[in-house]
């Protein structure tokens, strides 16, 4: 029933942002009872802080299982930036975005959403910096990878708004030129 809940908070932060979020829609989303879900969750920062956790764990998984099939050899780092296009252009980035906003303006939240997406960021940082065999012991490749990803997380911004998928694929092509030849000049 928890877990139900959690995904039923996540798909309604996509579908209704924060503002639009509430238990009752919760809780009808899940197919439980209102008793129930206050039960696990007495209000909605409670149910959007467990949420905030959940959504934690769904992007690292997301995240790992995507890396799991990428290309060896010449293409890889297109493939890379492509998976954390994916990732960033998804749902999972999307209710974690509605959390941001709401967290700017939010004291609690943001003591729960804070912490998390510093947890998140690092993982996806030395995930990155895995999957591209960067050796950020060279200087200037641990910033050419957060540039990355500030880069994509952008593009994913960028994708709330209108269908960006052909700009994106350019861009992301040109980065992946760059970015190779970067990383072999710190090699």
């Amino acid at each position: 029933m928890r877990a139900r809940l959690l995904e039923a908070t996540v798909e309604c932060l996509v579908e209704h942002g924060f503002a639009g979020t509430s238990t009752t829609l919760v809780s009808e989303r899940a197919g439980v009872s209102r008793g129930a879900q206050l039960h696990h969750f007495p209000t909605k920062n409670a149910l959007v802080v467990a949420a905030v956790e959940h959504l934690t764990e769904k992007r690292g998984t997301e995240l790992a299982a995507a890396a799991v099939g990428l290309p060896a050899g010449q293409r890889r780092t297109r493939a890379v930036l492509q998976m954390l296009a994916d990732h960033f252009t998804g749902p999972v980035f999307t209710a974690a975005l509605e959390l941001w906003v709401a967290a700017r303006t939010d004291a609690a939240l943001l003591a729960a959403v804070g912490p998390l997406e510093l947890r998140v960021g690092r993982e996806t940082h030395r995930l990155t910096v895995e999957l591209l065999g960067a050796d950020e012991s060279r200087p200037g490749t641990r910033e050419l990878v957060q540039a990355t990803l500030d880069l994509v997380r952008g593009l994913g911004l960028a994708n709330t708004i209108t269908d960006d998928a052909r700009r994106r694929g350019r861009i992301l092509d040109r980065w992946a030129e760059a970015l190779d030849q970067q990383l072999k000049e710190t090699a």
